[in-house]
């Protein structure tokens, strides 16, 4: 297979055989020698085969194996000719990340470690499975699936300036709870403002370096300054909508002109096309209502160990998202629908879509790291808008699979090193400590150091843990 290097960290596969784009890769060599080693180009390739896909099929710097669409990967496509894949947004719809700031400063959280983790762990329900305190009827979940984080902040879980620092607002258009299954609805029930499991995580962190001190300071960070980190998404909510959409999709379309059946799809101007897209806002919905949620309970419980805390959103951003964009096509302006699995946006100053207080600089950028290694938080450029439709990573990507991990990397050592960074852990069970070590993904340092160069999204500042939650 024929992978020709363009430039530093830029990698082309060019077309061949049913692809009607090249495949580009961004990442630095010791990056894509970890990418050859699944079928992630061969996934790059095979969406390089769909109708109506534009420019390029893209992988990122976090890039690895998933369903149909690689995670860490971005297309494009045409309104017109192009199609939308629940394989390119993948089953934990807006699997997405939320950081928060507050006014504690690392010395106030140190002593306080154990009693912060023990309640944030007995607060928010996390696990497979493990039910919300928060109970809502059929009727409030539909509006709740239609208006998202809007809707909870109106029931008093949260300000106004909660979601107006959130993508799309907490809401994404075009949302509509009568496409998402009786079947989706009943997950759904009973599991808003839970953190599940898997590689969903709560973080209480602190600011240990800082790359920007302008576009810091205007965020209003500060060296040693505390934050919190969410990462969430829609629960089994989502997972049934994907679910339920890859069964239609294969029963209306069948697999016959796919590469790969994990690559089912339905013309986006289809109904089909345009019922999944509705559900799938809805999901989308469901997480930016699930972390506000937990926003919520998250400031309560620090209230009771710090009466004079004060939290407020910096950004919330989606992965694994469908969305319709405008964006620069062979030097004209066109409506794209935009696919980021296991990707985030990463849009640069003016963009209307970016929140009026961040419109001048540009829009925050969250990328977390695996567990127990830092996080970072970047800003959103043109570069990016130029080179990969406005996105970059979205974390560190996985180089292990889980059954891998089980058997090879021992819990107690897990433990061990956590302790001797001083982070304090509380987990719901030993697999996640297992299947979330650091060692099962890429460096985060390295997977950031390379869209910081390509200019995808610029480093502002790095973040630590000081406590860790996993379900």
């Amino acid at each position: 297979m024929q992978i020709k290097k363009i430039s530093e960290n830029i990698y082309e596969i060019p077309k061949t055989g049913c692809m009607n784009v090249p495949g580009l890769v961004y990442a630095s060599e010791k990056i894509m020698n970890a990418i050859k080693q699944d079928k992630t180009i061969e996934q790059i390739k095979n969406v390089a085969c769909l109708p109506g896909i534009l420019k390029a099929s893209i992988a990122l710097s976090d890039a690895h194996q998933g369903y149909g669409f690689p995670i860490g990967g971005v297309a494009a496509f045409d309104m017109k000719k192009g199609v939308i894949s629940p394989g390119g947004v993948g089953y934990d719809i807006n699997c997405s990340v939320r950081l928060v700031k507050t006014n504690l400063m690392k010395k106030d959280i140190e002593p306080n470690k154990e009693k912060i983790v023990n309640a944030l762990f007995r607060k928010i329900p996390s696990g497979v499975g493990r039910g919300s305190k928060f109970q809502i009827t059929r009727p409030e979940l539909n509006k709740l699936l239609e208006n998202g984080a809007q809707y909870v902040v109106d029931k008093g879980y949260g300000v106004k300036e909660d979601y107006l620092h959130m993508e799309e607002e907490g809401k994404l258009p075009g949302a509509d709870a009568s496409k998402v299954s009786e079947r989706a609805i009943k997950r759904g029930l009973g599991q808003v403002g839970t953190l599940g499991a898997g590689n969903h995580f709560l973080e209480v962190q602190y600011v240990d370096e800082i790359f920007n001190k302008e576009i810091a300071k205007a965020w209003g960070l500060k060296k040693n300054q505390v934050t919190i980190m969410i990462h969430c998404g829609s629960r089994g909510l989502g997972h049934q909508v994907a679910s339920d959409y890859i069964k239609k999709m294969e029963d209306k379309y069948g697999f016959k002109d796919l590469p790969d059946r994990e690559l089912i799809n339905a013309p986006i101007n289809s109904q089909l096309g345009k019922d999944y897209y509705a559900a799938m806002a809805a999901a989308a919905n469901f997480a930016f209502a699930n972390k506000q949620l937990i926003t919520y309970w998250v400031r309560k419980e620090m209230k009771y160990l710090f009466p004079k805390i004060k939290i407020d959103v910096i950004y919330d951003v989606c992965h694994n998202i469908a969305k319709f964009e405008k964006h620069i096509v062979d030097g004209k302006p066109q409506e794209v629908c935009i696919h980021r699995k296991g990707a985030t946006r990463s849009f640069g100053p003016g963009r209307k879509e970016v929140p009026a207080t961040y419109r001048k600089i540009g829009q925050p950028v969250i990328i977390p790291g695996s567990m127990g290694t830092s996080s970072y938080l970047l800003v959103g450029t043109k570069k990016a808008e130029e080179l990969t439709f406005g996105s970059t990573v979205h974390g560190a990507g996985r180089v292990m699979g889980r059954g891998q991990a089980f058997k090879t990397i021992d819990k107690s050592k897990v433990e061990q090193d956590l302790k001797q960074k001083g982070i304090k852990l509380k987990s719901g069970s030993w697999k996640t400590l297992v299947d979330e070590a650091p060692e099962v993904y890429k460096d985060i340092d390295e997977v950031v150091k390379v869209v910081d160069e390509l200019g995808i999204s610029k480093k502002v500042v790095r973040l630590k843990p000081l406590t860790v939650i996993k379900g």
